[in-house]
């Protein structure tokens, strides 16, 4: 029987449920007495700070921590006995501003977004407003947890929702061990569902794509050759086809850093990831183009920033005080955190971004 906790960091009062600690962790030690160079010196040596933001391209929204399921190494510490969930009132400030920002791409995340007891509403008002790539970012088991969700897949067809989802791995064994028991199956039911409305099809336009992240503390392979080894996999054994595979590297922060320290790999680990530094991934990480919502209005330069409440460099902290001219060209605040990023090809929430 695979062994998986069924309770948040916060739900179990662990130190590392405190953000302050998290950053404590990862400033002192092998970064304080100059084992490892600090993020902030290693892109310096390639006159890369400070990081600026760009033009933004993509927002993404977190409308609540609250899930159904427990992983492992969620960054977000989700669960089910999270209860921070985004009002209608902050989502209607946000539409107003995904009305008239430049942005081409909405990005909606959670916990499961799904969850959210205004996210149909949400997503039919979003959708209105003429955003070039709209996403969904779904842990398929949700589609199968209660009736009242089996007709998702409908529902984001209807709606031309892109939908990325969670797969750990093509097979059960490792999939479960990150996820918990019961996950492969119901991924699988759930793959099979948008599968059959056309989601994940060669010739489709309704977009289907699938996150691999590793089990363990290592980084993950070559994200081509991984996503030919998936295809392969899933095609055989299920008969599912998908488009496209985001091979996303684990940050050290949240639930993930509780594993790194309990399991003895935390220092390894980030010497793995100092060493696979790649100064050319820098230039296209994803805090350069996006802007993070937090599921009460704040903002954030990425969905890690806003795990370790680090706010945006910005007069401009709110989604109800949005000024893109004014967030544009900000300073990106780092932290060794962004090593994960800029490891190997880099990693983002779009996959490999060098």
């Amino acid at each position: 029987m695979t062994k998986v906790k069924t309770q948040s960091l916060h739900k179990r009062e662990s130190a590392l449920a405190n953000s302050k600690r998290q950053l404590e962790i990862l400033s002192n030690g092998i970064f304080k007495n100059g084992d490892l160079p600090t993020f902030a010196s290693k892109i310096g040596e390639t006159n890369q700070f400070p990081l600026k933001a760009k033009k933004l391209e993509i927002l993404q929204i977190n409308v609540g921590y609250m899930c159904n399921q427990v992983c492992e190494h969620c960054h977000v510490d989700a669960g089910p006995d999270r209860k921070e969930i985004m009002t209608k009132a902050t989502m209607q400030q946000c539409l107003d501003v995904i009305k008239n920002t430049g942005a081409h791409t909405l990005d909606l995340t959670g916990g499961a977004p799904e969850m959210n007891p205004n996210f149909r509403w949400f997503v039919e008002e979003a959708s209105k407003a003429g955003i070039k790539d709209f996403i969904v970012r779904s842990n398929l088991t949700i589609i199968k947890a209660n009736k009242k969700y089996y007709d998702l897949p409908e529902f984001f067809k209807k709606h031309n929702v892109h939908v990325v989802s969670s797969m750990p791995h093509w097979t059960r064994g490792k999939t479960d061990k990150q996820r918990g028991d019961g996950v492969f199956d119901a991924s699988i039911e759930a793959l099979k569902m948008l599968n059959t409305i056309g989601y994940g099809m060669p010739e489709s336009s309704l977009r289907l794509d699938l996150v691999y992240n590793p089990s363990g503390a290592f980084l993950p392979g070559d994200q081509m050759a991984m996503e030919k080894d998936f295809k392969k996999a899933l095609l055989e054994d299920f008969g599912i086809q998908f488009h496209n595979l985001f091979a996303i590297t684990n940050l050290p922060i949240s639930r993930f850093l509780d594993y790194l320290i309990a399991s003895e790999n935390y220092e390894d680990y980030m010497y793995q990831l100092v060493e696979a530094y790649n100064p050319s991934a820098v230039k296209n990480v994803m805090c350069t183009n996006t802007l993070s919502v937090s599921w009460d209005g704040y903002l954030y330069d990425c969905d890690f920033n806003q795990m370790l409440e680090l706010p945006v460099n910005s007069k401009v902290k709110h989604i109800s005080d949005y000024n893109e001219d004014l967030l544009e060209g900000r300073t990106i605040v780092i932290s060794q955190h962004c090593y994960g990023c800029t490891a190997g090809a880099g990693s983002s929430c779009q996959g490999s971004v060098a």
